[in-house]
């Protein structure tokens, strides 16, 4: 083909691709309010919203109310064309999500069942994706990928666990998963993914220091729009900062760490009872044993918070699943101890939570594979 053939072909691809791009980002638009904004042609628009609209792509639903001519079309894009699903793996269990193209969870369910290193405990984390798929009559070229967020710290090629002290699993295979599965897979820390899922709900955030509040804690840094690695990707594991080195025992062998204070497991040996019963007793306030345990635990996160706010002047991001369960009251305390004293000021509208609860990192691991589609049409 002539240099000028290929140039055409690159051409029309690039207009396809702005002309997508452009209605998912506006959600519902018109022909013409794509012709006016992209400042392209009406046949080349028309050209593109038909291959879109043949190859499935977007649709056309409904009409906008008339502004004294015809009514213009309501165009907008299919959102589950094609779903990814994403795997969030825990020490006893796994939480198993899909998400369309918008980062939406059409799906969410939780199996217990205990990391062990075997190939039958793969082999039934693939054969529960395999049935989700099955049940559900997905067509393969439907499915994305599959996304894998585990506690542990992967390798820069994301093929290996090589920090994997909570579950056990240092030396985890991202092929465990690959080889067993007909479709792309990715591994991720499962910090990083609960970070990238906040940065896909936030996208105005350049920067944030998110703190996700699981039954182990984890945390991650976002800078210039991106997910801060690292060069052994250890970047913001604040887990471990010490904030008292006579501290209890940590799981990385050394004492006081974040983690021995502010992990839903060390809220729950702290109160005695489960997240589930401590919360609804705790807002009843009538037990002061109680509020004072969780006092005890927003001023550790406070303090954590207004050190880390001297290294990165961000928005702090409460993530995970203790998130749903903080009020407005909560915040007012948290900023009011992360303030006082304290040099620079961090304003309670810095501090924001996330709602996707204990499936945050099953959900953003979905979306490595949502974003890479959506920059690829």
């Amino acid at each position: 083909m002539s240099e000028k053939g290929l140039t055409t072909i690159s051409l029309k691809k690039i207009n396809k691709s702005k002309v997508y791009q452009y209605i998912y980002k506006s959600k519902v638009t018109s022909k013409l309010q794509i012709v006016s904004d992209l400042q392209m042609g009406l046949s080349t628009v028309s050209q593109n919203l038909n291959l879109l609209e043949q190859e499935g792509l977007i649709e056309r639903n409904g009409y906008f109310d008339s502004t004294g001519g015809r009514k213009a079309q309501a165009i907008q894009i299919v959102p589950d064309f094609k779903i990814s699903i994403g795997i969030g793996i825990l020490k006893n269990m796994f939480h198993l999500t899909a998400v369309d193209l918008y980062g939406n969870a059409i799906f969410t369910d939780t199996f217990s069942v205990p990391y062990s290193n075997t190939p039958a405990y793969y082999e039934q984390i693939a054969g529960t994706v395999r049935e989700f798929i099955s049940s559900n009559q997905y067509e393969d070229e439907k499915i994305l990928g599959i996304s894998i967020a585990t506690q542990g710290v992967t390798s820069p090629d994301h093929t290996t666990v090589t920090y994997g002290t909570i579950m056990n699993n240092t030396g985890m295979k991202l092929e465990e998963f690959s080889h067993r599965l007909p479709y792309p897979c990715y591994l991720e820390h499962d910090s990083k993914s609960a970070a990238f899922l906040e940065l896909w709900k936030h996208p105005e955030l350049d920067s944030a220091v998110v703190f996700l509040l699981n039954r182990n804690l984890g945390g991650a840094i976002i800078t210039n729009h991106q997910i801060h690695q690292g060069n052994s990707m250890h970047s913001g594991t604040l887990e471990h900062m010490c904030i008292n080195p006579d501290g209890p025992l940590c799981y990385c062998g050394n004492r006081g760490c974040l983690e021995t204070y502010c992990s839903v497991d060390s809220l729950e040996q702290a109160a005695g009872m489960t997240i589930k019963e401590f919360f609804p007793l705790l807002r009843e306030k009538k037990s002061s044993q109680l509020v004072q345990v969780w006092k005890d635990y927003l001023n550790h996160l406070a303090f954590a918070m207004k050190n880390l706010n001297l290294i990165i002047d961000a928005p702090v991001i409460i993530s995970g699943y203790l998130a749903p369960y903080f009020t407005d009251e909560d915040l007012s305390y948290l900023t009011e101890h992360i303030n006082l004293p304290a040099p620079f000021k961090l304003g309670k509208d810095q501090i924001l939570v996330g709602t996707n609860g204990q499936y945050t990192p099953a959900i953003g691991a979905a979306l490595h594979y949502v974003d890479q589609f959506i920059h690829t049409v």
